[in-house]
């Protein structure tokens, strides 16, 4: 019978951003300061409210091949190209299939299949739509076809906690090895959601920013003239191992994944609770769950996404938990060049928390001309951060609609 082994190691990383199509191009971008947003170029952006948005660098149909990317959303493309470069770069080989689970994530899955099918089932007739339709739309598809390509036999799952979707899938991840359930869990975010109805939904509830004229400036992160969130799309995803399992086969490890707290607000389905109550709570449990102390941070990747609330909220939050430590914490707020990956931003922003981590440097947080005086932590601006040598904590941030809250922690050696 497999042994519980509560020591968690990350050893594999992908990613596709507007960034960059895998993860050393995203990296390099973020710490270069370069931001994802482009003008929209498609007829249907004409008479919205907002007509930019982070589209990602490369398109992932021609990577997973045409065939499959025919009966599969935009979101699974995503999500494929992203697990092949995490499983290809943990070099796993001869794993047990009864052994390797998958936690693949979405805030909005399929939706943009589900609403094309919709278009041509009013303009051509039911014939018209697509038999491959549920499994294009169903929020699990992802992970399905993940462990589908992987052979993963061990559990296939998919959580759903809006825009901390990606982050509760590592956090599940991390519970699944801890229980001896799987010695590996391919685990992240994916989402694609550029599209006119849900732009026009969250332009109209005033949650993104209406910058037209300026789209690289747009995602502000505690700047005083924020205005909201830049939508944009993309995939994250982690290997997760046991220790005994990776030291066993000699795996490279980024580092530990070491801790998570998930809380609820219970305060509105869409805004943040002003004082971030539950949001210090989460990180307070992710420290307790890590073995860790406020001293023992040295850098927090924030959720941070542009909102006039949400960031104060956040930042009230880190200064309450952290008290005495927070002048030693470097916080940067990433959503600043690669936008907002929705269900996939916590498993993204979590990659780039590893690898500051692992190189020992904070990508900056750019778009500040004016800092918000109510934001008095220690921002890292324009330009990366150097990070001290020896053991350290980070801690990746991620909220989302519904007042779920997930707080992640990773320990370097």
């Amino acid at each position: 019978m497999p042994t519980t082994d509560r020591t968690v190691l990350v050893t594999g990383l992908g990613a596709t951003t507007p960034l960059g199509g895998d993860v050393a191009a995203t990296w390099a971008s973020l710490l270069a300061g370069r931001p994802g947003a482009r003008t929209l170029t498609e007829e249907w952006t004409a008479d919205l409210a907002v007509r930019f948005a982070g589209r990602a660098a490369v398109e992932p149909a021609p990577l997973i091949g045409n065939a499959l990317a025919r009966k599969t959303d935009r979101s699974t493309h995503f999500a494929l190209v992203a697990a092949r470069e995490a499983w290809q770069d943990a070099a796993l080989t001869d794993v047990d299939p009864e052994r390797v689970g998958v936690v693949i994530s979405s805030g909005v899955g399929g939706a943009g299949s589900l609403l094309a099918q919709h278009d041509l089932l009013r303009e051509r007739g039911s014939r018209r739509v697509s038999p491959h339709t549920v499994p294009m739309f169903m929020p699990n598809a992802a992970a399905a076809y993940v462990a589908l390509e992987l052979g993963a036999r061990g559990g296939a799952h998919a959580t759903a906690s809006a825009c901390a979707s990606g982050a509760e899938a590592v956090a599940y991840g991390i519970a699944m090895i801890r229980s001896g359930r799987a010695d590996v869990v391919v685990t992240g975010g994916t989402e694609a959601a550029i599209h006119p109805v849900i732009i026009s939904a969250f332009a109209n509830m005033m949650a993104m920013s209406k910058r037209n004229e300026d789209p690289a400036a747009a995602s502000r992160p505690y700047d005083v003239d924020r205005d909201g969130f830049v939508i944009a799309e993309g995939a994250g995803v982690v290997v997760l191992e046991s220790s005994a399992h990776a030291l066993a086969r000699g795996a490279q490890v980024y580092c530990e994944a070491a801790g998570f707290g998930l809380t609820s607000d219970a305060h509105h389905i869409a805004q943040p609770e002003p004082h971030g109550r539950d949001v210090a709570k989460a990180v307070a449990v992710a420290l307790t769950d890590a073995g860790a102390t406020p001293s023992d941070v040295l850098h927090v990747n924030a959720h941070a996404t542009s909102t006039p609330q949400g960031d104060l909220a956040e930042i009230e939050a880190l200064r309450r938990v952290l008290g005495r430590s927070a002048g030693q914490v470097a916080v940067t707020a990433t959503k600043s060049m690669t936008g907002h990956l929705l269900g996939a931003t916590g498993a993204v922003e979590s990659i780039a928390a590893i690898l500051a981590l692992r190189h020992r440097v904070v990508p900056p947080t750019i778009n500040i001309d004016n800092l918000d005086p109510q934001v008095d932590l220690d921002i890292v601006r324009d330009k990366p951060r150097d990070l001290s040598t020896g053991p350290a904590v980070v801690l990746n941030n991620s909220f989302g609609f519904g007042g779920h809250n997930v707080t992640l922690a990773f320990r370097g050696p």
